[in-house]
This record gives C-alpha cells, structure tokens and sequence, in this order.
C-alpha cells in the first residue's frame, strides 16, 4: 500500500471516530404512519423521510413568509450519460417541461403515431450515414413535426406553475444530477404535488425537434464562453478516465446532431426511479401533512434497481499536466488539484485551506497578492462532487505581467500553507465568519434546498450529518494538521494548468444550422388536466404592506437622518452611512474608495486592518454609485462598537501610499483592457449609446490621461472629506436607537458645518424618431441583439400596466417572445423583452428586447421580434395567468430586515410616500387586455428603435445590417470612454 494511500485511510478512520463522539447524533422520529431521521442540534430543523417505494423526501420548514422552495433531484447527469449519447440527460431535462398524455396534448389519440412516426425517423436519421439521405431523412421530420404540433401545446407546464403563482420555474443537469426547480405561495402545495407527481408519470417527448436547436444553441453559446472552456479543460485534465472530465454536460457536437428518443426514453427508465429521486421543500409547511400529501402523490411510481456509476479510481496525477485554451477575452490562469469524496477528512480539510488561502479578507490570496495588488485578482475554490472534488486557484495579470508569473505567484501562496505561513488566530477567525455566514443564510429557502440537494445527490440524505456537524467539526483542526495535510496533497507534479490566452480558438466547430419549419404551439387552447389544475381550491394569502410609520423608525442623531429597523431575530446588524453623491458628482470618488483597502494608518497597516475586521467578525465596504455612495458596517453586535471605531479610525486616518496608487493604476488600466474583450461588457455600452447617444452613463469615466495623472493625496484627500458630508444613517440590528445613537455621535460626530455636494452629471435621453443599428465587432460563434426605445416619462399609474404587459409579453418561458422565437420558429436559446421601470421619477421608461442566436439565424429572429413588437397576438388565458401570477407575487412578498430601509428609499426617489405595492396591487385586480394592448400600442407597436448588435466581422456587414436602418460601427474606445 503506497504511503499517501495509508494517510488518507488514518485521516478517514479518525474523521468517522469523530462522528461517534459528536453531539450531533441521528435520531428517529415518528408522526402517523411516517418515520424520519433528522440529527438532534441541527439548526434547519431537515426531517429525511424514506417512502415505501424508495423515494427521499428532505423537508426544512421555514415559516419566514408564505412561501415554499421546490426542488425535485435525480441522481442522474452527465457522468450517466451513454457513451454514444453525451449530453442526453441535459436535453432530458428540456423535454421534462413538454407535458405527458395527459397535459400539453390536444387530442393524444391523433398527436401518438405521429410521435411514434417520428421516434422512427431519428433512429433512421440516427444510423445514416449518407449526408444527401440524411437531409432527406431530416426534411421529413420536419414535416411530421408540424403536423404533430398541430396537436401539441407548448409550454402548458409553464402556465399551470404560473397560474398557482410559482416563480423561478427552472432545471439544471451537471455531471452527477438533474434538479428541476419552482418556488410557490405556501397555499399552493396540492397543486403543485398534483403536477409534478404527472409530469414524472409519463413525460412525451413532443416538439422536440425545435426543442434540440435550443440545445444547439446552448451549445454555441459554450463556444463563445471562455470561462466554460476553460472549466472543461480543468475537468479533462484531471480526470482523464472518470467522466467528470470525460464527458461534457452539453454533449458533442457529433452527439447532438443524431439524437435518439429510443435512447432518451431507455435513460429516463432507468434513472428518473423513486429510489434514485428525491423531493426537496423548505418553507412555510407542516411537515406532519406534507408528507401525507406528498407520498399519497408519488405513490404510483415503482423502484427499480439503479446501475450506479461507478467507476475504477484515477490514477495518480504525473505532471503537472499543462493545457492551453484560446478565445477573444481576456487572458487567465487556473492551476486545479483533484481532491477526495464528498464527506471524508480530506474533504473537510481541502475547505478549511481554502478559507485560509481566500476568505475574501485576511486569506493569504487576499493579503499577499490582493491587498498587495501584486495580480489583477486571485482566488480559489472548491467544486465538491460524489467521488471527488476539484480545487482550483485562479488569477489575471495585471499589466506587463505574463501567466507564468501569476503561476509562480499562485504556487508561492500554497508552499506557504506547507510551511505553515499564516497567523495562528486564522483558523479562530475562519469558525467566526463561517458562523456570521451561516446565521445570515439560514432564513432564505433557496439556501436550504440547496445544501439538501447537494447532499442528496452525494450521499442520498444518509450524510446530512456531515452538514450539520461540519462547523463544530472544524473547530477541532489544528494548524499542525493542516501544515501536515497540505505537505501531502500539494505536490509539484499533481495539478493542472490552463492558461487561458487570447487568440483564435481554431478547435471550434459549429453546430450548423438544420432547416426548421415553425410550428404551431396552440397558445389559446388547454388540456382538461390544466382545467382541472386550476379549478383545484386556494386558500388565501394576505398580502402584507410596509407602514413606514410603523415598520421603520425614523429620527435624528443630531441633524443626520436615522431610519432604524430593530432586528429581534439574532445578534447580527447592519449600518450604513448613505451620501446623496457618487461618480456623476465626481468621476474621482469610486477610485478613492477603491484606494481606501490598500491604505493604512499611523496605527495600522493596510493588512493589520484587514486583519482585524476579520478577527471581529465584520465586513465593511466603502463604494460609489453614480449619484449616491455607502459606507456599511456589518457582523456580529457585540463587536459593534470596535467595529465601527476601527472603521472610522481608517477613514479619516488613511495614508497616502504612492506605490500602491501605481499598482492600481496599473489594475486598471488593465481592467479597463480588459473590459473590451467582454462581449457582456461590450453590448452593455452599445445598449447605453443606443438609449443615451455618444455622451452616456456607461462612458461617463475618466479618460487614460485623467487616470495616469491622479494622485495619492488627492485620492486621500477624497476619503478624508466623507465624513464632511451628511449622510443619511440607516440601521438595522438589536441595538436601541438610543445607545445607536451614542454610539455614532463618539464615532462619527458631525462637523462644525457639512460640506457642499459637487454638483451632478446630466444626461440626456435619445429620442428615437427613426431605426439606427450600432453595431460592435467581436470574434464570436452567435450574434446578439437588442431593440432600445425610451418610452413615457415615469408615472405610478403605468406600473402596473408594465409589469403584467412583461408577464405576457417578453418575460419567463411562459411569454409571447419565449413561445414564438424559441418554441415555435427554434431561432434562439436566449430571448427576452421587457419594460423597464426606472427607479426614479424623473427617469422615462425603456424597452430592451434581445435574441442571441447563430449569426446566419439572426435575419429570421430580427423579423419574428418586430412582428411581435408590431402586433400583439391576443391570449386571454394567458393574460388572465398572468395577472394572477403577479398578484400572488405580491400577496407572498415580504419585505424584512435591511429591504425595508431600501424599500423606502425606493419609494421616495420615485416621489411616493406609502408602499406603492398596495395601490399596485388594487389596479392589477381591475386591468384588461385591452389596458397593455393599448400600452403596447402607443409605445411599442410601429414605432422607431435603436438596433445594438455585437458579432464576428466576417458575419456581421453594414450594408447588410442597413435594411434595419442608419448603421454606424461603434469603436470601442467610443463605447468605453478611454
């Protein structure tokens, strides 16, 4: 046995020793004629039911609001997948929306042996070879497929999850699991059950032809993404056998241009078994009654043994073993070590390392190359799996520095971990954060389904302990330990480098184009399950409205506002100093307050700082905006006082440190290089030129001389003069106004006199009176487009017009864009309209629709958009889905803790003085089809816009793009300002 091998085996013997010994024990719990295992101590109070046909039930309940978090998890992805079929389970997941015999079908009996006959056409499609039969072949299948559609209807899944309220209707696949989400009112469970119990009956796989060019496209949009490529090259490197790194979630290109339903069907069969699932729920429930409702639910289905994937270990890694990935943004490096399972020692160990390399404070990424700004940015993480794990450190250059350079910087961090380099209080520190972190998450669903599923997908529920016991787990480690632990795993020969340079990536192949013939998606019509669905019987929910008078306290600490929210929840709080000025009043003020984290004191360096907020348990940060900036203080109360000295102490006696004004400059600079290789960043510009014109919010900044030529007193300069300024005080915590307010007049007294705000950058809206393209070259796969327009100026009365004319118009995968530009004509992957509501009154509203597709599509989707844009189909179910949907959302919202106080500051910068939900509320009742017909009408339909468009020159032409109006190329340096 090799000496590591027997390490790790002593490691895994003394973590589980430890289990017996812990505090936190598996019990047994009983209620009716259902037993659970939950663990005594655990703060998220999961009970873990085992139903009689094998599923996992995991329930959290959470009584925060009227809410539940959903999510139904399969043991199954892409280390699953056939050989011959990569990326299977991925367009699985797609056609779990599609409906069953029972739902998304007009008439089942007539959509059947069309469906059978196209199963036969993609297995024939499937074995050819020939590429003139297979065109033939694929004709054909778009032929059937529009007759099927006929009977079809797209997206019934979606309006029923809708019609109950759910939000965030969503699924994933990744390399071991396919999750499927929602988010319902809390009165909404019957229905929900009732659907999700059909919809995992006897899924059909319709529309599905349209349904693979969305993958296509999701698979283009991969090759522009080069973050993802170089995820795939960290995975292929180190696990050369396993399929975590032989297999792709997405799938070849080969594999998804012969798709077989025979082998999607065999694969569901298999894997989608209760034994191999598991429901998730946290929320306002009582979990005695769920359960009955939820077994009574799934019932039908049957177990089934499951071949898990289990796969020999890999071997050794002999290198390091280096890879080189090549795309048009901007250069990195990853340096990626392969660690053990989920749950073992060394898995416990790998997190505390990390937390001592990057805690985003006092780690030694943060300290000795962030603070030091010795890279443009570094960190690490963690991505744990079933049968291993990944560990990567990362980092970008900053200017004049090459990666081999950022690579030795990396490797210099973790031989100080090896010899032990790091303050012995870090590990003190890192339990106090971690348990800051974990009281902050815990009131949120989202987070609770989260770690339910990460454990059901690992262990199957059987490890919930491991969660819960980790914090108390880790205060046991001990500084020697880990010096010993990273002697052992990180050695000069086991990693992998990806050094992700820019450059032509000339190892892409592009999933071309199949011709696809639109299909009928029969919006208007309905299946007598959904009819059923939604007669089902809602109890309701009251919504809840903020008093301002009530809710929020407000007041005076000498002549500086104080709005206070008391918290009676826990020991955490949160202060904010808000002044009304920000980089619309000085261009200078984000990098001053950008400057403050290198700076020290006549009392502290810059690192001691950091040290010893983290040493408190806080967090501060001190940003701009662009008309209003924050000074925040948050952690634990009983550090409050300390806190808030030590901050002040910095600010006003920060000290100017030249060499580290010359390496921001130099991070900058090559931000701001970098920033022009980001197509995000890039359309982003093109979208506020489209709406601004050439002087514009987006290249309001300083130019490069500007930015060479400011100096360190004058940055400090800035700092020392905040407090000058009066702020707006803003609380939220358990301390009493009164000793919150003797606290702040010793930290923070006011001045003999404020000082003036600099006046504020204006700028002036485009009219749009005629059709403009913008366009911006990039080295891409896809194209992508938006349509601007600056509409009406802001009134109240509109919002409610707007926000149930983006349901049904242009936003989820329930709306008009969604249904007709990817379901029925298959153009795009991406796709979305909407109206934006500005935040305050004296900002019009504005329309951005956007469709990301493969450039030679992009003709079809300009021409499906403005169709849309121009004519508004009529669906009044879908209208009246909805409204109900957006007045379920708001009866279920509740604004708590720190929302409130930026609740209000919302309402006032749109000159409101009540919750502006409750009159929202009353005209959603009474609004009309006929009410966002006529908005869209006046404002949408006809009328001039501003075309944005990013792409690769040789696809993208202006005297092509000049059909769509005026073209004018935007360089870069117009778009950026520099």
């Amino acid at each position: 046995m090799k000496k590591g091998t027997l390490f790790l085996l002593l490691f895994t013997f003394l973590y589980q020793t430890a289990w017996v010994q812990n505090k936190y024990v598996w019990k047994e719990g009983k209620s009716g004629n259902y037993t659970y295992k939950y663990v005594e101590g655990d703060p998220l109070n999961v009970r873990i039911y085992t139903l009689s046909n094998g599923l996992t039930v995991m329930l959290s309940p959470n009584k925060k609001e009227p809410r539940i978090t959903y999510r139904m998890a399969v043991r199954a992805g892409s280390n699953t997948d056939p050989k011959d079929h990569t990326g299977l389970a991925h367009y699985l997941e797609h056609m779990l929306f599609k409906g069953t015999d029972k739902f998304g079908s007009l008439d089942w009996a007539k959509e059947k042996p069309l469906l059978d006959s196209i199963d036969a056409l993609y297995e024939l499609y499937n074995h050819t070879t020939d590429s003139a039969k297979r065109k033939a072949i694929y004709k054909q299948i778009d032929e059937v497929s529009g007759r099927a559609a006929k009977y079809a209807i797209a997206n019934e899944y979606d309006k029923m999850m809708k019609a109950m309220g759910s939000q965030g209707t969503n699924a994933h696949t990744w390399v071991e699991e396919t999750v499927y989400d929602e988010d319902i009112p809390s009165n909404a469970v019957d229905r929900l059950l009732a659907v999700q119990a059909e919809r995992f009956r006897n899924p059909i796989l319709r529309i599905f032809h349209t349904e693979l060019e969305a993958v296509y496209e999701e698979k283009n949009r991969t090759l522009d993404n080069d973050s993802w490529k170089v995820s795939e090259a960290v995975h292929a490197g180190l696990f050369p056998t396993h399929n975590y790194g032989q297999q792709t979630t997405i799938g070849t290109i080969e594999h998804l241009k012969n798709p077989s339903l025979k082998a999607i069907r065999e694969y569901y069969q298999q894997y989608y078994v209760p034994n191999n699932m598991a429901v998730i729920m946290a929320g306002d429930f009582d979990p005695d009654e769920l359960i009955k409702k939820i077994d009574k639910a799934f019932s039908y289905m049957r177990p089934k043994p499951v071949k898990e994937y289990n796969p020999g270990p890999e071997q050794p890694i002999k290198g390091p073993v280096i890879k080189e990935v090549f795309g048009p943004s901007a250069e990195n490096l990853t340096i990626a070590f392969r660690t053990g399972p989920y749950g073992t020692r060394e898995d416990l160990l790998i997190k505390a390392i990390d937390r001592i390399l990057a805690n985003g404070k006092a780690g030694l990424l943060d300290l000795n190359l962030n603070k030091q700004q010795k890279v443009l940015g570094a960190g690490c993480g963690i991505r744990q799996y079933k049968d291993y794990g990944v560990f990567t450190f990362y980092a970008s250059p900053k200017q004049g520095q090459t990666l081999d350079e950022v690579k030795a910087l990396l490797l210099a961090q973790i031989d100080s971990i090896k010899q032990g380099k790091f303050d012995d209080k870090l590990l003190d520190a890192i339990i106090a954060n971690y348990k800051l972190s974990e009281l902050e998450a815990q009131d949120y669903n989202v987070y609770r389904t989260s770690l339910m599923v990460d454990n059901f997908i690992k262990t199957k529920g059987s490890g919930w302990n491991i969660r819960v016991t980790e914090l108390d787990e880790m205060k046991r480690i001990t500084k020697k330990e880990i010096v010993d632990y990273a002697n052992q795993f990180f050695r000069d020969d086991n990693y992998v480098v990806i050094y992700k340079r820019k450059g032509e990536d000339k190892s892409i192949v592009k999933v071309e184009k199949p011709p696809i013939t639109p299909v009928e998606t029969n919006p208007d019509k309905q299946s007598d399950f959904l009819k059923q669905i939604n007669s089902m019987p809602l109890s309701s929910i009251t919504p809840r409205w903020l008093d301002f008078n009530v809710d929020l306290q407000k007041g005076q600490i000498d002549d500086m506002e104080l709005l206070y929210v008391p918290n009676k929840q826990n020991s955490l709080f949160d202060l904010y100093f808000r002044y009304e000025m920000g980089s619309w009043n000085n261009k200078k003020l984000p990098i001053a307050l950008s400057y403050l984290q290198y700076l020290g004191t006549d009392k502290y360096s810059a690192e001691e700082i950091t040290k010893e907020f983290y040493q408190l348990a806080s967090n501060f940060s001190v940003r701009s905006g662009t008309e209003d900036s924050y000074i925040q203080l948050s952690g634990l109360n009983e550090n409050f006082e300390k806190s808030l000295q030590l901050l002040e102490h910095l600010i006003r006696n920060c000290k100017p440190n030249e060499q580290a004004l010359a390496e921001l400059k130099n991070r900058l600079q090559k931000s701001r290089a970098n920033a022009k290789t980001n197509k995000s960043s890039i359309l982003q510009g093109l979208n506020n030129y489209a709406l601004y014109g050439p002087s514009n919010p987006f290249n309001y900044t300083l130019s490069d001389e500007e930015l060479n030529n400011l100096t360190a007193e004058e940055l400090v300069q800035i700092i020392h003069s905040l407090p000058s300024f009066k702020p707006q005080v803003m609380y939220y915590g358990p301390m009493s106004t009164a000793d919150l307010t003797a606290h702040i007049r010793k930290a923070h007294p006011k001045p003999a006199s404020w000082a003036t705000v600099p006046p504020k950058a204006k700028f002036t809206r485009a009219e749009q009176t005629e059709n403009k393209v913008f366009l911006a070259y990039y080295d891409m796969v896809q194209a992508e487009m938006t349509w601007v327009r600056n509409l009406a100026p802001y009134d109240f009365n509109k919002e409610a017009v707007v926000d149930l004319f983006n349901n049904y118009f242009g936003y989820g995968m329930g709306s008009l864009v969604f249904r007709t530009i990817r379901e029925s004509k298959a153009l795009a992957y991406s796709t979305y309209a909407r109206v934006t509501t500005p935040s305050k009154k004296e900002d019009p509203y504005y329309i951005v629709a956007y469709v990301g597709s493969q450039a030679d599509k992009l003709p079809e989707a300009v021409n499906a958009m403005n169709e849309l844009l121009n004519q508004l189909p009529e669906n009044e179910k879908s209208f009246e889905d909805g409204r109900v949907s957006a007045l379920k959302d708001i009866e279920t919202e509740r604004i708590q803790k720190t929302d409130i106080l930026f609740s209000y500051l919302a309402t006032k910068r749109k000159g409101l003085n009540d919750d502006p939900r409750k009159a929202k509320y009353e005209k959603l009742k009474k609004l009309k089809f006929e009410d966002i017909k006529s908005f869209h009408n006046n404002y949408l339909a006809n009328k001039p816009y501003s075309f944005a468009i990013i792409g690769s020159e040789k696809n993208m032409r202006p005297e092509e793009l000049s059909k769509y109006g005026t073209v004018k190329v935007v360089s870069l340096e117009e778009l950026f300002g520099y």
